[in-house]
């Protein structure tokens, strides 16, 4: 293994303090110690075959921790079982010895492995194919499996990793090619569980479905059942630490799920570091400092500790929350590691999606090997690739969670050694708020894992999935559980399905299209001109603010400029550049109605449930200077606009409503945004949903509804059916909202009320006194109005199936790589929007007309 490190390594006490000192005030608000902590090893299972013992021997383990061995336990005994303990507690081991000890008993069994991530998938099959096992013959089955091995893997494999996206597209299609693999099929393994959430975790919970169906189907012979039974194979799932996980692993299989929740491995200790970048000086000295406060930019803070961080001799790992800005973290560090030790620069790389194959599984292995001592990554490394040696964690920007914080923070110290975590804040808000209420991240649960099998917008489609691939019958609707019928019932109506005596078929030729995760359109090739060369891949969703005419594209620390974006054929021409300005793509938003389901007039409130158009447009672009993030200029661009048609739930309130109730005129934009931040909060409390599967907008006066309105809308094509949810319990969901805010004890607003990490204006600007206000008039009103629970509140019938999640999802080789600057549906906009389409002018509360 290579280790040639330019020094000694630090202690992270040490390390730490070495970084604080460099800046003339210091930039670390909170210093959190989490202790190391003791294992607890237990005797190996007396059914654990000696050989797969000694296999476990030459990898360094001795004996297993005694959540492992209680998880192993309970699988082999045919229980389902979810391990939701923290990073690197040996989750693996836990589901690796009840799968390997019953392929080894069993000659014939099978084991499937699911991931998020190919990354993860990949990492897996070097751990199982290290053991060498015979007979076990692993092989991963994703979409970078060439077509020449795969009729091997399904005759031959009995231990198959691959994604859902592959065994929805693929292997359950196919099912016909699997049969001998499904017939034997003794578990299913499911890794990092905790990423199934939302909508996308909806539609993988029925992909499971689906193949519990298929195995069904085929069966195994009484004598092979050594896990599972004829009809069910053990699930067996990992999760990082989640809130209530059996819960959410019984709602993803459909099955009885027993947790495992107490690590019992040994961990070296954490030293968590809160650091917030310092003010720059003021541009124009004649400007009083004091009225014009910047900060550097997160990106440039996380470059320079990342830099410093591989000086020390410390393997360092940064995590960054968009593609562009990983590109950028590691083109920085190498700038000033090369400026500092030539040559020093190339032990830095940039990891993300969208790479090839090849050069993803080569940084992975050269970090590993310690040819790489920093990698700056988006989060397609925050799952559970296993990173023994990583010293420090440099985490760029809120993640979004506490989960996720965790996560990333995990992967350093995996060896058992001590480590550094520094969570640098972007010059925002929210991260503001984190880095100086640390009892806001620290000694609090993590989320939960939040998903509704029972979604008809995801229930339908994955039904006409499963009919396509062999009829339905009466019995299989008790599988799909709840609302199967009524989806089965409007897929006859709509005539996907036709039902006959021995159940219901599908009756097209081709198969149903449906998009698990959703990513906006198939990926863009990114292509050198002169040479031909494919330099990788950009999703559809991302290539308007990538790739477009002028945009400089970074790869591996080098620039390329974009001469022409082709969506037609999703192909981007590049030359390679050195400009020394950077390009931000600017979009405009807006939502227009485009019709009224159902509608409550309260007065000077009203409630309205229909459908919107939400559109969005790359306008146009700016050239900034690298150096001093100086504009140079901005340059018009002419690419289509993108329109979502979806549901949303939305209220409009009067001005003079507003101003009796003591909101000034200048305050209701941020009025409105707060209110809007914590409904979208506490919609899941409601819907069972994930606030990323949701978006919202809010106006101090919408050309459609002629009022101050807040908007909350489903981010996903036709809708989900969280807004008919919101809409059918607005009072209990709004008064839900005003308690918390009203409960939060900070004066201005936090994350716990009225901030969102997900904002697309920074959260700026917020009002969270007068959101109170805002809510006790809608919540005044509409108890007048007797609207409690206002009619229409079940999903209306519309077109079978919505498409899957927008961005935000685990996708490709990163879970929730979305574009930068988007992090959700947009949510956040505030102000008057442009007007788009033709308008529908909407029942008008009393005395909310634009005159008032």
């Amino acid at each position: 293994m290579t280790d040639d490190r330019p020094g000694p390594r630090r202690a992270p006490a040490e390390l730490l303090h070495r970084l604080r000192m460099r800046h003339a005030t210091d930039p670390v608000t909170h210093v959190e110690r989490v202790p190391a902590r003791a294992g607890e090893p237990v005797p190996w299972p007396d059914w654990a075959p000696e050989e797969l013992r000694a296999a476990f021997a030459r990898r360094g383990v001795a004996a297993p921790w005694r959540h492992q061995a209680e998880a192993a336990e309970l699988a082999y005994a045919g229980q389902h079982v979810v391990v939701a303990t923290g990073t690197a507690s040996g989750k693996s081991l836990a589901y690796q010895l009840p799968a390997l000890g019953t392929l080894l008993a069993d000659p014939r069994a099978t084991v499937l492995y699911l991931a998020p991530t190919k990354a993860l998938a990949a990492d897996q099959l070097r751990a199982v194919a290290g053991l060498e096992l015979d007979g076990v013959r692993p092989a991963t089955y994703d979409g970078d499996t060439p077509r020449a091995e795969r009729e091997w893997i399904r005759r031959h494999s009995r231990f198959v990793l691959t994604n859902p996206d592959m065994l929805h597209h693929g292997i359950l299609p196919g099912h016909a090619h699997w049969s001998g693999f499904l017939r034997r099929l003794a578990y299913v393994v499911v890794d990092e569980c905790h990423t199934y959430r939302g909508v996308f975790g909806s539609h993988v919970a029925h992909v499971l479905r689906r193949l519990r169906r298929q195995c069904a189907r085929f069966g195994r012979t009484p004598g092979q059942a050594l896990a599972g039974s004829r009809s069910n194979p053990t699930f067996l799932l990992a999760s990082a630490t989640s809130g209530d996980p059996a819960t959410a692993a019984g709602r993803l299989t459909g099955l009885p799920v027993t947790a495992v929740t107490e690590d019992t491995s040994p961990r070296g200790g954490v030293t968590f570091a809160l650091w917030e970048p310092p003010l720059l000086p003021p541009t124009d000295p004649s400007v009083d400092a004091d009225l014009v406060q910047v900060r550097r930019s997160a990106l440039r803070e996380t470059a320079d500790l990342l830099a410093d961080s591989v000086v020390e001799g410390v393997r360092t790992l940064a995590f960054v929350r968009s593609r562009r800005g990983a590109e950028v973290v590691a083109a920085n560090a190498r700038r000033a590691l090369d400026e500092a030790v030539p040559g020093l620069g190339g032990r830095v790389a940039a990891y993300r999606a969208g790479y090839l194959r090849e050069e993803r599984r080569e940084l992975e292995r050269a970090l590993l090997h310690g040819d790489l001592l920093g990698l700056a990554s988006t989060n397609a490394l925050e799952l559970g690739v296993d990173l023994v040696g990583l010293d420090a964690v440099l985490i760029c920007g809120w993640p979004g969670t506490r989960a996720s914080l965790w996560q990333q923070a995990g992967r350093a110290g995996r060896s058992g050694d001590e480590a550094l975590a520094v969570l640098v804040a972007r010059d925002d808000p929210l991260d503001t708020y984190l880095v100086h209420h640390p009892e806001a991240l620290f000694g609090r649960p993590v989320e939960a894992t939040v998903l509704d099998p029972a979604n008809p917008y995801v229930l339908a489609p994955q039904l006409a999935c499963a009919a396509h691939e062999s009829p339905l019958t009466p019995a299989d609707l008790d599988l799909f559980g709840e609302g199967a019928k009524e989806a089965v019932d409007s897929l006859v109506e709509a005539g996907a399905l036709r039902q006959r005596p021995t159940g219901w078929y599908w009756r097209h030729r081709e198969r149903p299209e449906v998009d698990l995760r959703g990513e906006g359109g198939a990926p863009v090739c990114v292509v050198e001109e002169s040479t031909g060369r494919l330099l990788g891949t950009v999703d559809g969703g991302s290539a308007h603010f990538l790739l477009h005419t002028g945009a400089v594209y970074l790869h591996q620390g080098v620039s390329y400029v974009v001469d022409s974006l082709d969506l037609a054929d999703g192909c981007a021409l590049v030359h390679a550049e050195e400009p020394d300005w950077s390009t931000h793509a600017r979009d405009v938003t807006s939502l227009s109605v485009v019709s009224v389901r159902s509608y409550v007039d309260a007065g000077p409130v009203g409630l309205f449930l229909g459908e919107v158009d939400v559109t969005s447009q790359v306008v146009s672009y700016q050239r900034r200077r690298i150096a001093t993030g100086e504009v140079i200029d901005t340059r018009p661009l002419d690419l289509p606009a993108r329109e979502l048609r979806t549901v949303a739930v939305w209220f409009t309130l009067s001005p003079g409503s507003l101003a009796a109730a003591g909101v000034e005129a200048a305050d209701v934009p941020g009025a409105l945004h707060a209110a809007e931040h914590a409904a979208i909060g506490l919609l899941p409390l409601m819907a069972t949903c994930d606030r990323w599967d949701i978006g919202g907008l809010s106006t101090a006066l919408h050309p459609d509804t002629e009022a101050p309105t807040v908007f909350v809308y489903d981010g996903h094509p036709g809708g989900a059916g969280f807004a008919e949810r919101a809409y059918g319990t607005a009072a209990a969901w709004l008064r839900a909202t005003r308690d918390a805010i009203v409960e939060c004890g900070c004066e201005t607003g936090c994350p716990s009320c009225v901030q969102s990490p997900k904002c697309g204006n920074g959260n700026n600007p917020l009002a969270k006194p007068e959101a109170v206000k805002v809510l006790d008039v809608v919540l005044a009103n509409l108890a007048t109005a007797g609207a409690g629970r206002p009619g229409g509140d079940g999903p209306d019938e519309g077109r079978p199936g919505g498409d899957g999640p927008g961005e935000g999802r685990p996708g490709g080789d990163g879970p929730g790589e979305g574009r930068p600057g988007g992090d959700g549906p947009g949510e956040g906009r505030s102000g008057t929007l442009p007007r788009q389409g033709e308008r529908t002018v909407l029942p008008s509360p009393t005395g909310s007309g634009a005159s008032d």
